[in-house]
This record gives C-alpha cells, structure tokens and sequence, in this order.
C-alpha cells in the first residue's frame, strides 16, 4: 500500500527512539498496533459489506431475469394457435367488410349523367326497363359523335 521498505522502517524506529524515548516506546507501539487493527477490520468490514452489497445486486438482477424467462415461459403455456388463426381471420374479414361498405359509397358517389332524357325520346321503345328508374341510352346517344359534329347538341349534327 505505502510500500515502506526496511530501510525506510529503520530510519522511522531510530526517529521514533529519539523523539519519544525508549521508556514510552513500547506502549506508543502498541496503541499504533491497536489503530493498525482497527483500520484493517474496518476496511475489511467495509469490503465485505460492498462484496455483499455486489451480490445482492446480482442477486437482483437474476431474480429479474428469472421473473422475465417464467412470465415468457407462462404466456408460450397459454399459447392458443387455433385462437391466433381466429382473431386473424376477424380482423380480416373486419377489413374486408369494410372496404365493401366504403366502395358501394364510392360508387354512389359518381358525377351525374350529362344529359337528360328529351321529351320526344321517352316513348321509343328499349329506352327503359319496365319498372326501372333509369333509361337506356338511345341509337343516336349511344353512336360516337363524327369529327365534325358538335358534341353540346344532343343529335350530334354539325351546326
């Protein structure tokens, strides 16, 4: 630690001799004996309790280790392939419910048609379904206009 040697040890015990006479030499000697003792237990105290300190570190950390594998451990027990299958099936037809509902709405939800029906045009017959709401378009609506023709009249014609 202080690493004193025996030349060192030597010239300290000479200083000593002199300075605290040989008659008081000894009982100084061994109250520095008794502190030497009492640091060493201390220190040793003081290690064992951090060793142990150390341990109970570890300790926790591998009781929390453990803790984790067995909370992992009961949830593969609990583990139900048939019932994982199950909910992904739900979600799935869930979504594929739900995209039906929204297209039908997107359908509904085309622009109107462009032209109506004239008054002259309802009568002819294959116009409209019997019952029906909507009218099929007629011969000359359904033929695409020619290169001259002029498409905001509804004959076609070129004006």
């Amino acid at each position: 630690m202080f690493e004193i040697g025996w030349g060192e040890l030597l010239i300290i015990g000479i200083v000593a001799l002199i300075a605290i006479g040989p008659k008081e030499l000894p009982g100084v000697l061994r109250t520095l004996g008794q502190w030497m003792s009492k640091l060493r237990r201390m220190a040793s105290e003081f290690q064992s309790q951090f060793h142990e300190a150390m341990r109970e570190a570890e300790l926790a950390d591998l009781k929390k280790q453990v803790d984790d594998m067995t909370s992992q451990a009961q949830s593969y027990a609990n583990f139900d392939p048939v019932g994982e299958v199950r909910r992904e099936l739900e979600t799935t037809q869930q979504q594929i419910e739900s995209a039906m509902v929204e297209k039908p709405a997107a359908e509904t939800a085309s622009p109107p048609v462009a032209a109506q029906p004239d008054a002259a045009s309802v009568g002819r017959e294959g116009d409209a379904a019997p019952g029906s709401d909507v009218a099929a378009p007629s011969a000359a609506q359904a033929e695409p206009a020619s290169a001259g023709a002029d498409p905001a009249k509804p004959d076609g014609k070129p004006a």
